[in-house]
């Protein structure tokens, strides 16, 4: 599910090129990988041993192109991720590994319930992590030429891994992107960021809760992850508030927030902290305040839906109640929104691809023609916005 965006390419010569080359025969592709390994200082004997075996997975492609579950609305969604089982696990999770937790706490400044939520999220708390192997995902997807620049430099990553012991290219699983481990990272962050939790020498991310879970955290604290801080936090809006200050784009205090009148439902908005007021699903559905480290939370995956749900999750997981849904308008389906995007396109918008999903760019699309029709400007995309387009 997960559409990973790696942080830093670390160790010298992990760093992709400009224009990663892809495409052409996949053999002469491996071994242009192969050359290219020795130049990075692998031995032949390695990029051997490394590529031996390797083939083009056209499950990883299929995979790749299928995001269906992303064109469902945030309620939706979240009902569909979010059951009492999942809540119940992570608090039974959240005992028996309290002791890890308090030390995540203590050295990043990062709530149990966030790193709760993405265990969830991607692998039910380890009980499924892929089983697609990572070494043919990571050489598939570099060849494609959707996204190389990204694969690429997480193949020689997998080399390191490789040359360090900590991973077997013919054994080594995971999801159709490359991740591998309980909260599912790309090789180079591994190498980055991996945590020995449990003391026993190495960094497993597929068996040791303490080191995926020490692992993870120390991600989101090289992500920029600020320690102590609020992320999200449900909040209720005035009838007057002006509706083009909802969003992401726009920033402002908690202070100025409540100045016009945006109130924490259940609790008092945090102070000294600025922040942006969320309608996922338009001025009638649930609302939400962002703090920064909100953001954060795009570095590990780019779908807002997804976001969104993975951060009121880490809420619920840390007691939260259930949010108040409102009486949204219906939204559009998938194919509705396909037509909404080719509309927008058509105006002159960069909704970015054509695939039925209310990403960011369609959402900002949403919001100008929004505001030159006179609605209220939501970006929350209506049967009747699509008509008077």
């Amino acid at each position: 599910m997960r559409k990973f965006l790696c942080s830093l390419m670390i160790c010298a010569g992990l760093a992709s090129p400009v224009w990663a080359k892809c495409g052409g025969s996949f053999d002469s592709f491996v071994n242009e990988l192969m050359r290219d390994a020795q130049t990075r200082g692998f031995s032949e004997q390695q990029a051997e041993a490394f590529f031996q075996g390797v083939r083009s997975d056209q499950a990883v492609l299929k995979a790749d192109r299928r995001q269906g579950v992303f064109q469902l609305r945030f309620t939706e969604f979240a009902r569909r991720l979010i059951s009492a089982n999942r809540i119940e696990r992570g608090r039974a999770n959240a005992a028996k590994w309290d002791s890890v937790f308090e030390q995540i706490e203590r050295d990043y400044g990062i709530s149990r319930g966030v790193l709760l939520a993405f265990w969830a999220f991607e692998t039910d708390y380890g009980t499924f992590q892929g089983d697609f192997n990572t070494r043919d995902a990571l050489v598939t997807l570099a060849h494609d030429c959707r996204r190389p620049n990204l694969f690429r430099p997480q193949i020689f990553a997998a080399m390191q891994l490789f040359a360090n012991g900590d991973f077997d290219p013919q054994r080594t699983t995971g999801a159709w992107a490359g991740e591998i481990g309980m909260v599912q990272m790309l090789p180079a962050d591994i190498l980055e960021n991996g945590v020995d939790g449990d003391g026993d020498g190495r960094v497993t991310l597929k068996t040791s809760v303490p080191d995926a879970l020490l692992s993870g955290a120390k991600m989101l604290q090289s992500l920029g992850w600020r320690a102590g801080e609020p992320w999200l936090q449900e909040v209720t809006l005035p009838d007057t508030l002006d509706l083009a200050l909802t969003g992401l784009p726009t920033q402002l205090s908690v202070m100025e927030w409540q100045a016009l009148g945006v109130k924490g439902r259940t609790s008092t908005l945090w102070q000294g902290l600025t922040g942006s007021v969320l309608l996922p699903e338009g001025k009638d559905g649930p609302a939400f305040f962002a703090y920064p480290n909100f953001r954060v939370f795009f570095e590990w995956n780019q779908s807002f839906t997804y976001v969104l749900t993975a951060a009121y999750f880490a809420n619920r997981l840390n007691g939260a109640p259930v949010f108040d849904a409102g009486s949204p308008r219906p939204g559009l389906s998938g194919d509705d929104m396909k037509l909404l995007q080719q509309k927008l396109t058509a105006r002159g918008y960069d909704v970015g691809k054509i695939d039925g999903i209310l990403g960011a760019g369609t959402r900002a699309a949403v919001r100008s023609v929004q505001k030159e029709m006179g609605l209220p400007v939501d970006a929350w995309p209506t049967a009747g916005l699509l008509q008077r387009l």
